[in-house]
């Protein structure tokens, strides 16, 4: 007599579980891009060149917050893993000891970019005025660094908990307040680029102090206490080791952008700058199904789920491809009304919509990429992300370089950015259709 064959889980169900997460994340995520936008069309009605400046120190930036991801990344991982195995404190205790490793890293960083500030905008080798404006917004917005990682790893925490809708309040809270401060200083006290920066160091500092008060509660609760373990911080540190060495190859791709379209000029600069800003919001959009990815298949692969798991990626990754459609066409076609707020410059206005349409293009392999990336961090697959991502770099880097040699433009330099992302698609695609990667239990990060 066979033995009936497993039941397929029910589709609406996988939905109901996917976008319980997915939604509030997508909300959170995109606000975050949003500030930036707001910081772009601020600066760029201040000036060509403090936005260029702008986009500079943002490059900087965003590379020392974007190493420390794996705050939030690896402590959802962790959390969720912990949660499902039905190990709630344990969860809480790991999440506070990466808490306790964005502090210290915050600090560090906050240091190393305020005294460094003007060799590191040196390395773009923009203009003068442009160094300048760039060295002012760094060296303020540095005091925010131990607030952005706290942040990130608090968040980190509360998305393991399968609490997705704490981090959307404190986002927006933190959004609204910044833009209100950055009109304010900029405008109003006629502070500049710098009051920008002023207004993150500000916002940022709340939003650290909302969220790390919540995870306390919830740790007091269980009976954790927030005290120093070196070897659960320790922990936390070797599991981001992977993970910041994945991410500092995709920086690579990123900082080799930002230098590529420095050697074209403060036009094509300034044009870069509200680009990224667009794709940091179409990215951090496409990201909200992909981090919902990391704490189901989290909690799942603790609970020795393995078949819904499956199911659960299947679907996730579908509705990452068709969000990708949707997006993608939505910022083509909508261009026309919104790029003219970014920047009174024909040139830049001209260059920004050229661009565009290879970025709506390459958005739906990019849904794809986003959610097998984020089923993979769940699954504490770090390791061979950071393979992944170091190869694909390899890939891009000598095309963004030929296109910086030749003078090709912004368009062929997003061309080379697709072919990277066809790079990461494949690498991923291979990884995920096969077994290695699911992990069962508690302790198998």
């Amino acid at each position: 007599m066979t033995s009936p064959a497993p039941q397929q889980p029910d589709r609406r169900a996988l939905d109901k579980e996917i976008f319980a997460l997915a939604v509030p994340t997508f909300a959170t995520l995109v606000s975050e891009p949003m500030l930036l936008i707001v910081d772009s069309a601020v600066i760029g009605h201040v000036s060509t060149t403090s936005l260029a400046g702008l986009g500079v120190a943002m490059s900087v930036f965003s590379v020392v917050v974007g190493l420390s991801i794996f705050l939030a990344y690896g402590t959802t991982a962790t959390v969720a893993r912990r949660l499902g195995a039905g190990d709630r404190a344990g969860a809480l205790a790991g999440g506070l000891d990466g808490i306790t490793l964005g502090v210290g890293i915050g600090v560090l960083a906050a240091l190393a970019v305020g005294l460094a500030a003007e060799p590191l905008v040196g390395l773009y080798r923009p203009d003068p005025a442009v160094a300048a404006e760039a060295v002012a917004y760094l060296q303020v917005v540095a005091v925010a660094l131990p607030s952005v990682l706290v942040v990130l790893a608090a968040t980190g925490v509360l998305r393991g908990l399968q609490d997705t809708r704490t981090p959307l309040i404190v986002a927006i809270g933190i959004n609204l307040t910044n833009i209100v401060l950055n009109v304010t200083l900029v405008y109003g006290l006629g502070l500049g680029i710098r009051g920008a920066a002023l207004g993150t160091v500000l916002a940022q500092t709340t939003g650290a102090v909302v969220l790390a008060r919540v995870v306390l509660r919830g740790a007091r609760a269980e009976g954790v206490r927030w005290r120093w373990h070196p070897a659960g911080v320790l922990a936390a540190a070797r599991t981001g080791v992977w993970l910041v060495l994945r991410t500092a190859s995709m920086q690579v791709t990123a900082l080799t952008t930002t230098a590529v379209a420095t050697g074209m000029g403060a036009v094509v600069l300034a044009s870069q700058q509200v680009v990224q800003s667009l794709w940091s919001l179409l990215a951090f959009a496409l990201d909200a199904i992909a981090i919902a990815a990391q704490a189901i298949i989290g909690r799942y692969l603790g609970a020795g789920e393995g078949t819904l798991v499956r199911s659960l990626t299947r679907r996730m990754v579908g509705w990452g491809m068709l969000a990708g459609v949707v997006f993608g066409f939505v910022v083509w076609a909508a261009s026309p009304l919104y790029v003219p707020l970014f920047s009174p410059d024909e040139a830049v206005q001209q260059q920004v919509l050229r661009v565009l349409v290879v970025v709506a293009l390459i958005t739906p392999v990019s849904g794809l990429v986003f959610v097998l990336d984020g089923v993979l961090i769940g699954a504490g697959d770090a390791r061979y992300l950071a393979v992944a991502s170091m190869v694909t770099t390899v890939v891009y880097v000598p095309l963004a370089v030929l296109v910086g040699w030749t003078d090709a433009g912004l368009v062929w330099l997003w061309g080379a950015m697709c072919v990277w992302m066809l790079a990461r698609a494949v690498t991923l695609g291979l990884r995920a259709r096969g077994e290695r990667w699911m992990r069962l239990g508690a302790d198998a990060l």
